[in-house]
């Protein structure tokens, strides 16, 4: 078998899984925004949007604020864990990988029991003798969920980025006169951006659509995009306008990939 027919042969189940559960969600979503529950032709749930431009704009928000947090937290890991030996990368890598092999609804469970009034957190405080610090229902809650939930994103892109860098380009800004810091501002971090790119994408993306962190961590107070579309397909029994919403969404997420795509293509031709 030469290496075009095998070729051909082997993207073909890649191809059938896309059709069924990525294209043709995508029609299905479409078809409903775009039609009544009579099923005829109808933009009146897209007239609907702008009741709930605040929420979409809050959900924005709240995403920015999750991905800020986890770029903080996820870069400076990820630099420092590419500077450990092999053996210790691996070790560190298996141990952030780890709550990723939980379900995570159990991860988000777990979050409630340290956050509660009565859970780990406060446990703690009151031996000390600090009192109780209420957290849960709270913004801070639903940001810490989603840092907690969605910051091995972050980290491994980063760091599979960073681990396969060429140390002789340090060296070299190292010759010619560059210190630690300036090396770090006008070569590290350029040659590690497509991993910082991937990783933003890969928190902002989960943190705007999600619901179920808002529904156990903000007690419901805090409704987020994901919960309405969530209630209209599963409460209220809308589907045409969870469709629309769904399918604005589905469009700034696309508008946000394409900014980032941007300024990964502006930056392919940095000289350092």
């Amino acid at each position: 078998m030469t290496n075009s027919i095998r070729s051909k042969f082997l993207d073909k189940p890649y191809l059938i899984w896309a059709a069924l559960f990525i294209i043709a969600p995508l029609i299905m979503v479409f078809y409903y925004a775009i039609t009544d529950k009579s099923g005829a032709f109808s933009l009146g749930s897209f007239a609907q949007i702008p009741e709930y431009l605040s929420t979409i704009l809050l959900s924005i928000l709240y995403g920015i604020a999750a991905t800020f947090i986890c770029l903080l937290l996820g870069y400076p890991f990820a630099y420092f864990l590419s500077k450990h030996t092999e053996r210790t990368q691996r070790t560190i890598v298996l141990l952030v990988m780890l709550p990723m092999w939980m379900n995570f609804l159990i991860r988000t469970y777990s979050l409630m029991t340290i956050l509660g009034d009565t859970g780990v957190f406060n446990s703690f405080l009151g031996a000390l003798g600090l009192g109780k610090w209420h957290m849960m229902n709270t913004p801070g809650a639903v940001i810490l969920g989603m840092v907690y939930n969605f910051l091995p994103y972050m980290i491994l892109p980063i760091y599979s980025v960073l681990s396969k860098m060429d140390n002789s380009l340090l060296e070299a800004a190292q010759d010619l006169g560059s210190n630690k810091v300036h090396t770090f501002r006008r070569v590290i971090i350029p040659l590690s951006l497509p991993g910082t790119l991937s990783g933003i994408t890969m928190v902002f993306v989960p943190c705007v659509s999600t619901f179920y962190i808002t529904q156990k961590l903000g007690g419901g107070q805090i409704v987020l995009i994901g919960d309405v579309i969530e209630s209209q397909f599963q409460s209220a029994n809308n589907y045409n306008l969870g469709a629309a919403l769904s399918f604005v969404l589905m469009i700034l997420i696309f508008i946000c990939l394409g900014v980032m795509n941007h300024f990964d293509e502006d930056n392919e031709g940095v000289v350092i």
